[in-house]
């Protein structure tokens, strides 16, 4: 499989469309058509990933942070950062990320620490991104219709909630003329054609419609496709940071020991009464003390996240809003299990993907 195959199937899952736009993220090192059989997914790329990298011989090294965040006006051997890309350089390595897009993603960063929190009906915190959705309509002769429906449900159009392959159908005759330099799937030059064929339409979203387009004229048997795309007011799949749900009702203290155990941290940062009652939880991996104000929005009873500053915690405790630092690189490893199932998955098993989750430079002295 080359690198090509694994960076559009993780933009697959992590859309280049939800990447902020402040952010440098995705493909940004190597060669697209080397042949890849391992990968180190780590949450950053620094000298020891790529010591584990020549370790285990793999070929691509995938990264949630960028290694390559603003312009770099030179490279030099002696600046770590630039001595590091010049090394991954010399040793044939290709190097992906994804960082604000897999924050939004479903089933990225946030949907899987709200799922390692017991969080209950998680939903975004801050929405930035709605999907547009479009009702794709295409003409097709009968002994295609089967195939063409096909080819919709397996390319992603006709999702509706939890159902998948939806279209509605309606038989009718399509008459059409081919003129002279045409080569016509059914009829002749210059005669009037009446044809049985099926209208099938379905609904699609913004970042499927063109693979979706481009596969159904490529089995669509005539040579001039008739189809139709209408915008639709329906709303789509809502993209956001963070997320917010609920957790059975206890003392907030007492969630702190199961958000201890499942992070595997031995200390939180707690801004608030660890005897108050909570049952509303906000999180947001990585650094999320921007969006206080949305969780407390939200009737968030506790926001939990990394990177809290004092004016932050000071902002939080006037509102009434309980804040937790559990650490940026904290709230952010746990999706480390999720991108090697995710490409394990997709591959049929066929290549290894190996975790290099060190341990966060943060200690505390008690």
């Amino acid at each position: 499989m080359k690198a090509s195959d694994i960076v559009d199937l993780m933009n697959k899952w992590a859309h280049p469309y939800l990447i902020d736009e402040w952010d440098n993220t995705g493909f940004q090192l190597g060669d697209l058509d080397k042949e890849v059989n391992k990968i180190i997914v780590a949450l950053d790329l620094n000298i020891e990933v790529l010591e584990k990298a020549l370790e285990e011989k793999a070929d691509m090294i995938i990264t949630h942070h960028p290694l390559i965040f603003k312009p770099l006006k030179a490279i030099r051997k002696q600046d770590y950062k630039e001595g590091l890309i010049m090394d991954l350089i010399r040793q044939d390595l290709v190097v992906y990320n994804a960082h604000t897009n897999l924050d939004l993603a479903a089933g990225g960063v946030n949907d899987v620490l709200a799922e390692v929190l017991n969080i209950k009906n998680p939903e975004p915190l801050k929405v930035t991104y709605e999907e547009a959705l479009y009702k794709f309509v295409v003409f097709v002769p009968h002994s295609h219709a089967q195939i063409l429906r096909e080819v919709l449900g397996n390319e992603g159009a006709g999702f509706i909630g939890n159902y998948s392959h939806c279209t509605y159908n309606v038989e009718g005759k399509g008459t059409f003329m081919p003129l002279e330099g045409t080569s016509p799937y059914i009829g002749e030059q210059n005669r009037l054609e009446v044809v049985e064929e099926v209208r099938i339409e379905t609904i699609v979203n913004s970042k499927d419609l063109k693979r979706v387009l481009a596969k159904v004229l490529e089995n669509h048997p005539y040579e001039e496709v008739a189809y139709d795309i209408y915008p639709l007011k329906n709303k789509g799949e809502s993209f956001g940071y963070g997320r917010i749900g609920e957790v059975d009702r206890m003392k907030l203290k007492d969630y702190l020991n199961l958000v201890k155990e499942q992070l595997n941290v031995d200390g939180l940062i707690v801004y608030g009464d660890l005897d108050r009652e909570i049952c509303k939880v906000a999180v947001c991996g990585g650094s999320g003390a921007a969006f206080i104000y949305d969780a407390y929005l939200r009737g968030a009873d506790l926001y939990i996240t990394g990177d809290v500053k004092y004016h932050d915690s000071q902002q939080a405790s006037e509102l009434g809003l309980t804040i937790v630092d559990a650490g940026h690189y904290d709230t952010e490893k746990v999706i480390l299990p999720a991108i090697k199932k995710y490409i394990e998955e997709n591959t049929n098993g066929s290549l290894s993907v190996i975790i290099y989750d060190k341990i966060s430079p943060l200690r505390v002295f008690y």
